[in-house]
């Protein structure tokens, strides 16, 4: 796994071992950031259940200004911060060591607002929910934020009815999809 471009382009990153964590590929990874380029230059950026922290160090590279990178389990901590270390971006980065919920409170203490919200919770658990019902009151929230979650081609969001988003754009792959969502 790489950076694909910008400042730490072909520089190679670190995924935690295990089955705990399922790196997005290259090629998902470049359709992702294709989609979400216009939005990045001096953005803020979250990566909720970050891994390795691949697509946080993936939008620092293209011109995020900052990166929060949530995680809770050790080994992957630690290797978000290898990798933030080897590409050289840890200074405009921080890594919460917490579960996403309370990590957005946490995040909401602090005053932090993010442009663009990436979240790739295991699949078919439903955490992306209980993220989402925690964020649509929460401000560290934006109007016109962009909220990314990646997810099984089996998770079912018309739950979002009754919340405060809606999905404005989907782009499926082989076994997951990309549900591009943003207030109403």
């Amino acid at each position: 796994m790489r950076v694909i471009a910008g400042k730490a382009r072909r520089l190679q990153l670190k995924t935690p071992e295990g089955l705990e964590t399922r790196p997005t590929t290259d090629k998902t990874k470049e359709t992702l950031f294709n989609i979400l380029n216009p939005y990045l230059a001096d953005s803020d950026f979250l990566d909720l259940f970050a891994g390795s922290g691949a697509i946080g160090i993936e939008a620092l590279s293209r011109g995020a200004k900052y990166a929060a990178f949530v995680e809770n389990s050790k080994a992957a901590i630690e290797c978000i911060r290898t990798n933030l270390r080897t590409t050289k971006l840890e200074e405009s980065a921080e890594v919460i060591a917490y579960n996403a919920v309370e990590a957005i409170r946490i995040l909401e203490i602090k005053g932090k607002v993010f442009d663009v919200i990436f979240m790739d919770p295991p699949y078919n658990f439903l955490h992306e929910k209980e993220v989402l019902l925690a964020l649509q009151n929460s401000n560290i929230i934006y109007c016109d934020t962009i909220i990314v979650i990646e997810a099984s081609l089996r998770t079912d969001f018309d739950y979002l009815e009754d919340t405060k988003f809606r999905i404005y754009k989907k782009k499926e792959y082989k076994t997951n999809q990309h549900v591009f969502i943003e207030l109403k």
